[in-house]
């Protein structure tokens, strides 16, 4: 989370738009920052909860792929939005992408914060310990593919399983731009230090430090330039 603020730079008076918001985790960073915040998600009982612990504030039950079929949000409204660890768990990418577009002002800026697709690959990826060289590794089995990963089953009235969607780098980048979104900043982040009292072990320390878990990306939505009006006609 702090790095998702740090990239979104939430500011008074702003309207932020939290895609896949869950049950608000992000909602006291993003209103102490002074910006109104507004929160969707497909799921009623976490919109249910959100609202139980963030009275006053915006949240709706809608879908991160189909954002103009929510009444309460229109076109071009919101300064910021963002995907906290949702976007990895939607699918297609391009509809939500092009969703967030359309939510977006022009200028406007979108922050997605990633498990980092480099290096964590649901089911494809892993630690490995190097015992001659003391190093411990991380092992990549398949990065290019696009993978739809099930994850875990859920039986609530009807049964399931939630999906992960893996997709390497370039397959946010580029669908970015391909709905008007331009990559300003990339920030990898390592995981936080283990809590407790016990001290880590420096094979441990090293791997976590220098690999890191997350990826935080922030994107701006271009501006229509309109020609200059001179008076003359120009070739």
């Amino acid at each position: 989370m702090p790095t998702l603020i740090e990239l979104l730079q939430p500011r008074k008076g702003e309207r932020i738009l939290d895609i896949g918001c869950g049950a608000g985790a992000l909602c006291s960073a993003v209103s102490g920052c002074g910006a109104d915040y507004v929160g969707v998600d497909l799921s009623e009982k976490l919109i249910a909860l959100a609202r139980k612990h963030h009275r006053g504030r915006s949240f709706h039950v809608g879908d991160a792929t189909r954002l103009p079929s929510v009444n309460a949000l229109s076109k071009e409204s919101f300064d910021g939005a963002t995907f906290l660890l949702s976007l990895q768990d939607i699918n297609p990418l391009g509809d939500a992408i092009d969703s967030a577009a359309w939510a977006l002002k022009p200028g406007g800026r979108l922050v997605l914060l990633l498990i980092h697709p480099c290096f964590r690959i649901p089911r494809q990826s892993g630690w490995g310990v190097d015992e001659q060289r003391k190093l411990k590794f991380r092992r990549v089995d398949k990065y290019l593919s696009e993978l739809d990963v099930p994850m875990q089953e859920y039986d609530g009235g009807r049964q399931g399983v939630t999906r992960s969607y893996h997709r390497p780098l370039e397959a946010y980048v580029n669908t970015l731009f391909a709905h008007g979104l331009v990559t300003e900043e990339l920030r990898e982040t390592p995981a936080p230090p283990p809590k407790g009292t016990v001290q880590e072990p420096r094979i441990d320390r090293l791997a976590r430090e220098d690999i890191p878990l997350f990826l935080g990306l922030r994107a701006r939505k271009r501006q229509l330039r309109v020609p200059l009006r001179t008076g003359k006609n120009t070739r």
